[in-house]
């Protein structure tokens, strides 16, 4: 195949993975990104939205690989990392995932989400303090987004720290009563455990889709 025959039929492929995209037809989409990436390994694009599809299809070890492939490829591609560093987290592949925080984070200081997978993952390996510092990041970075502001009071709060925590509460409820209301019902029924690792509950539905969304 020469380079024009090659060009056009990466634009085809293309035009029909993004009507595939629009339409919702998952597989469709998935089998023109594997078009799209053997005819161009190094296809970043289409790398990720097949990883995405694929996260989101159920394929996690799937999805790993595409972004496994895509920072080898693409080194300082920091959405790749955070994206990479999401799987591991969901698959407790925790000190993978902070790896590819870290880097994301390295690559990319402003990435938000990557702030706060760095500080689920700490939290679930016991080591609060550096937790508070990256929700902290995290809530700086995204001032209207609860799960930091939740998931930093309730670190606080196993730590025996009520005031910060329930000033943070207090902050929550000024946008997100709901999420608020839930804060104060968690804070009330656990226990402070000091510097043991909490239970960190998984994320909830609607935040795996917010973060995997923002990362597409």
């Amino acid at each position: 195949m020469n380079v024009i025959d090659r060009w056009l039929t990466r634009f085809w492929v293309n035009q029909r993975a993004n009507v595939a995209m629009l339409l919702k037809r998952s597989a469709t989409a998935m089998a023109c990104y594997r078009e799209l990436i053997a005819l161009n390994p190094r296809d970043e694009i289409a790398r990720s939205t097949l990883g995405n599809l694929l996260m989101e299809s159920g394929d996690a070890a799937g999805a790993a690989a595409q972004f496994e492939e895509l920072v080898a490829i693409a080194p300082n591609n920091a959405e790749a990392w955070f994206n990479l560093g999401y799987i591991y987290e969901q698959g407790e592949r925790l000190e993978d995932a902070e790896r590819c925080f870290r880097r994301a984070i390295e690559l990319k200081p402003s990435l938000d989400r990557a702030w706060y997978g760095l500080g689920l993952v700490l939290i679930r390996g016991g080591r609060l303090r550096e937790a508070i510092a990256a929700l902290k990041k995290n809530t700086e970075l995204q001032p209207f987004s609860p799960y930091g502001f939740y998931q930093l009071a309730m670190t606080h709060h196993h730590l025996g720290e009520s005031g910060d925590a329930w000033r943070i509460y207090e902050h929550l409820k000024t946008f997100e009563p709901r999420y608020a209301a839930t804060l104060k019902r968690d804070m009330e029924n656990t226990p402070p455990r000091g510097e043991a690792a909490p239970q960190s509950p998984p994320r909830q539905e609607t935040e795996k889709r917010e973060a995997h969304a923002s990362a597409q």
